[in-house]
Parts: C-alpha cells; structure tokens; sequence
C-alpha cells in the first residue's frame, strides 16, 4: 500500500505544475492583449502627420503641423477660386463619359440672407467645402446671389456663362503661424451663350487662409463622384476662412492691415463680393 502511494504523488506534482504553467500562461497573452489593444488605441488618435505640399513631382517631407509650401497655397487659391466661379451650366467633369456628353447642372438650391431660395452651380456648392465653415454659409448665400437664374437655363437664346480669369496670384505673406494672406487680381466674365456679348467685372480679393486637419473619407470606394470632390478639396489641408476687397495701390506689401478699410482712404463697399 506504501508502495502504491509512493507511486502517485509524481503525478499529482506533474499535473499541478502544469495547470499553473497553464494559467500563467494564459495570464501572459491576456497582458499582450491589453498592452496591443492600448497601442492601437494610442494610433487611432493620433493625428495623420502632416507633409509639405512640393511641385514639380518632388518627394514631400515631413514637417510642422502648421508648415506649407507657399507654392501649394497658391495652387490652392486658384483651384478653389476657379470651381467657385466658373459657372458652365452642366455638371463638374469626372470621367471620360461625362466629357464626351456633359450633363446640364440643376443647381442646389440655397436659403439666401434675404429670406428667399436662390441657386448656386454643383461645382460652386463643391468647392465652397475649402472654406471653413463659419464663413461657408454666408459666402454661398453671396455667391446665389451673383449667379443669375439664365446659368441653369435649357433655352440657348437666354443661357448664360461665367469663367473666373486670374491675372495674379501675390505670394502668400505670412500673418502668423499657420495663417497667411494672398492677393488675387482677376475678372469675372459673364457671357451670353446667344450672342456672345460679354460683362467683365474687376475680381480683386484679398484671401485669408489657414492650416487645417484633414481625415479621409472612411470608405472611399463606396463614395460618391461629389463626395470624393469634397474630400479632395479637404486634403489639401488648407482652408479659406476670410475675403476682403484687395485694393490695387503701390505695392500688395504696403497695404493696409485694417479689416474696416483695407484700401486706406478709398471707399469700398462692405460686401466681401463687390
């Protein structure tokens, strides 16, 4: 019997140990779990880092999070001004087939300030998503009210056209970290499809513009023509947050600071459209 008891006890040892190996074991992974699952927490709120925007196909670097390249600014005002107030009376151009049989532009209609319903073009309504949104809202009851109603007509003797021509864009100037201020002299012509008579209007802003954030659409390939045109407004990781008169004296460097008369002592109007 003392013998029999003997042989026992190795196996109770050898199954104790490995329950406790076991169990510790299993302590180890549910720790991994934790610490994997807090480094990805940590990631997912982390901000997207930030690049500068190069030209001419160079490889963009890494750098501050309020830095960008005055160049890319300027490719930024010139797009966003351009789809803004380039009224063609059909939709935005995003494929081949949309090229070859372009589709007529409905409009969205808007609220103006006024109280009344007023239309702005596709393209005007995408490219108002690189304004902040603080001043978007005001900016497109604005630019509803400049677009005349003959933009979205079907009839040709009474449809009308519009094209933003930029003459110059000045060199962004820095007014402080991550806000700068660039000039932009240009003519608005409206042009009637009829006859070709043309209006040409003085389009001279002053443009305030700010780094932003940017987070990409979550499922991209599910997304709309237009919501991918919103986004790849957003990517640039700027944003227009103010427009101001720019008035055409001396030098663009000497122009006044003051918000209330940028022009010094020459009238201009209040509306930042006129």
């Amino acid at each position: 019997m003392t013998n029999l008891l003997n042989n026992k006890k190795p196996k109770s040892n050898i199954l104790n140990t490995f329950a406790i190996a076991t169990f510790s074991l299993h302590l180890l992974v549910l720790f991994l779990f934790i610490l994997q699952g807090l480094n990805i927490r940590q990631l997912s709120l982390r901000k997207p880092p930030s690049f500068v925007q190069m030209i001419d196909g160079k490889t963009p670097t890494a750098t501050d999070d309020l830095a960008r390249d005055p160049e890319a600014i300027r490719q930024f005002i010139s797009k966003t001004m351009t789809s803004m107030f380039n009224w063609s009376g059909t939709l935005p151009v995003n494929n081949v087939e949309a090229a070859v049989k372009p589709q007529p532009d409905p409009g969205i209609t808007l609220r103006t300030s006024q109280g009344g319903n007023q239309k702005v073009t596709t393209s005007s309504w995408v490219a108002s998503f690189a304004i902040s949104e603080d001043f978007r809202k005001g900016f497109l009851s604005a630019i509803a009210q400049m677009t005349p109603a003959e933009v979205f007509s079907n009839n040709p003797t009474q449809a009308m056209s519009a094209e933003l021509i930029i003459k110059r864009i000045y060199p962004p100037e820095q007014i402080e970290p991550g806000k700068w201020r660039v000039g932009m002299v240009a003519d608005l012509i409206q042009k009637k499809r009829a006859d070709d008579r043309r209006t040409i209007t003085p389009f001279n802003k002053d443009l305030l513009v700010r780094a932003v954030d940017y987070y990409p659409h979550p499922l991209p390939e599910i997304s709309t023509d237009i919501q991918k045109a919103i986004y790849s407004n957003r990517a640039q990781k700027l944003e227009i947050y103010e427009i101001r008169t720019l008035c055409l004296i001396d030098n663009y460097s000497n122009l006044s600071n003051d918000k209330s008369n940028p022009c010094g002592n020459i009238r201009t109007s209040d509306s930042f459209l006129r």
